[in-house]
């Protein structure tokens, strides 16, 4: 279990991130919700190492990776993927993946590549393509591709959705779903509430960097009141 206990994060010397406790389980997708400025992107930056943690603690299966370096935290089993479906713009697809597989050992990267392939076939499709070149909702999947070159446990994606056509919110939001129930735990940071509800097995809404509603999705499904008054 990828678990978080009175997680702090600053930035600029303001803490953005206020005493954060959470679980994600494996098999399980647990969505984090919140207004913009709410805290959920330094959230997700904290837990991979990529801001300073300034309190609390990150642990995987019970190991504590508080203050560890992203390779590390990597190696580790969680990998995520920032908002702004981030690629190396003037690498080819393949290329990418290859280079997002530097942890692994020479010999496992082509079956890694492969799994990434079968679950988008549309990367399979554009491996030579230089991925500066593809939709935004292709880049959005090499994204991901990237975060699973190091074959993690615990997923983490930001925004997922972000600036993305509705049919391929859906495309990814299938992905999703198949990687839970091959038992990956993933943290989903989604800012259409009807996706979250559909995907995740528990939502958590932050304000103003703090937990403000812990819930099973069908206790908000027909009531927003609980999650309009949690946003605001």
């Amino acid at each position: 279990m990828l678990e978080l206990s009175g997680l702090q994060v600053s930035r600029h010397g303001r803490r953005v991130v206020d005493g954060v406790s959470l679980t994600v389980a494996p098999g399980q997708v647990t969505a984090l919700l919140g207004a913009n400025g709410a805290g959920k992107s330094e959230l997700v930056l904290g837990v991979a190492g990529l801001m300073p943690v300034t309190g609390g603690t990150v642990r995987v299966d019970g190991r504590d990776l508080t203050g560890l370096t992203p390779d590390r935290i990597r190696a580790a089993g969680v990998a995520a993927v920032p908002e702004g479906h981030h690629v190396l713009t003037q690498l080819t697809v393949e290329e990418n993946l290859r280079a997002a597989g530097s942890l692994l050992p020479a010999a496992e990267i082509a079956a890694v590549m492969d799994e990434v392939w079968t679950l988008f076939p549309e990367l399979a499709e554009r491996r030579r393509q230089k991925a500066g070149t593809m939709s935004g909702g292709q880049q959005q999947m090499l994204a991901i591709g990237h975060a699973l070159m190091c074959r993690p446990k615990y997923l983490l994606i930001d925004e997922m959705s972000l600036g993305l056509a509705p049919l391929i919110v859906s495309r990814l939001a299938k992905v999703v779903t198949d990687l839970a129930a091959r038992g990956m735990g993933i943290l989903l940071v989604e800012q259409f509430v009807e996706v979250a509800l559909r995907l995740a097995s528990h939502v958590i809404v932050l304000r103003k960097g703090a937990v403000r509603l812990s819930v099973h999705p069908d206790e908000v499904r027909h009531d927003r009141t609980r999650l309009s008054d949690a946003y605001l």
